[in-house]
């Protein structure tokens, strides 16, 4: 169920939110349904500019009813606090609102059942940024916003932490935080993408005296370029390393370090 609410107050995001956690709590959709404690309910800051959207709850999480308080809340809380960020500026949720017994694989059915209340929980919450933690929510979400995942699951360690824009949401997959869990060798690597969120957070301090912002306020230059680098992934934006550097550089040069030449004639 898609929603436009992009005008909707703190108060009314409330209220909406009320009337959908009661609308979902005594769901019988799918199996799931005989072997949970509860329908697990998102949690945080209803304007959030960050949604980290997990798979499904655990075992701790069915039974107190609350999102990320076993050991992979544990780790979120230590990734989130290397990012410089807490629990209190975010909103978090599950693609899958009820536990997968035995912490089993989540079967295509149950997706289906389950997503449309995340898709309307998406509308709801609106955010600038959707966060999708580990394979299953980073392939709903990009499937969602018509967005090709990749093609094996092995291969979705390479988009996490990059930034994505799709049908004008922003979206930056991350690892999840279990997956440390298992392999604690890359904590130092996951601490690095989740540091992102920090960058995300703010525009870059060159935007505002940027010729990019020119460009883009006249309708020379695509919103991606804006929405990925100056308001995004900054650190990561050539023009930036190189105003760092105090190195010249050409005013038609693009955040990736590309040139247009069709800007130059501007």
């Amino acid at each position: 169920m898609e929603q436009q609410i992009e005008s909707y107050t703190t108060s009314k995001k409330e209220n909406a939110i009320v009337s959908f956690n009661l609308r979902i709590k005594n769901c019988e959709k799918c199996r799931l349904s005989t072997s949970r404690t509860h329908v697990l309910m998102g949690e945080g800051n209803l304007d959030a500019r960050f949604m980290l959207i997990a798979l499904s709850p655990g075992e701790k999480e069915d039974a107190e009813n609350r999102m990320f308080i076993g050991p992979s809340g544990n780790m979120l809380d230590k990734l989130l606090k290397a990012s410089g960020m807490d629990r209190k500026s975010i909103y978090m949720t599950n693609l899958i609102k009820c536990m997968l017994p035995k912490n089993r694989r989540p079967k295509m059915d149950e997706i289906e059942s389950c997503s449309p209340f995340l898709d309307e929980e998406i509308a709801i919450i609106h955010s600038e940024w959707i966060v999708p933690l580990g394979y299953y929510a980073t392939r709903y979400v990009l499937t969602k916003y018509h967005t090709d995942p990749p093609p094996a699951r092995t291969d979705f360690i390479n988009i996490y932490g990059k930034p994505i824009i799709a049908n004008n949401q922003k979206i930056v997959p991350l690892p999840h935080p279990a997956s440390l869990l298992y392999n604690p060798s890359f904590e130092s690597e996951t601490m690095k993408k989740y540091k992102k969120l920090q960058i995300f957070s703010d525009d870059c301090k060159w935007f505002p005296l940027c010729p990019m912002k020119w460009y883009y306020e006249a309708g020379h230059l695509e919103r991606k370029w804006i929405e990925l680098y100056c308001r995004g992934d900054w650190e990561s934006c050539v023009r930036y390393e190189m105003e760092e550097q105090g190195h010249d550089h050409p005013d038609w040069m693009l955040p990736d370090g590309s040139l247009d030449v069709g800007l130059k004639k501007m």
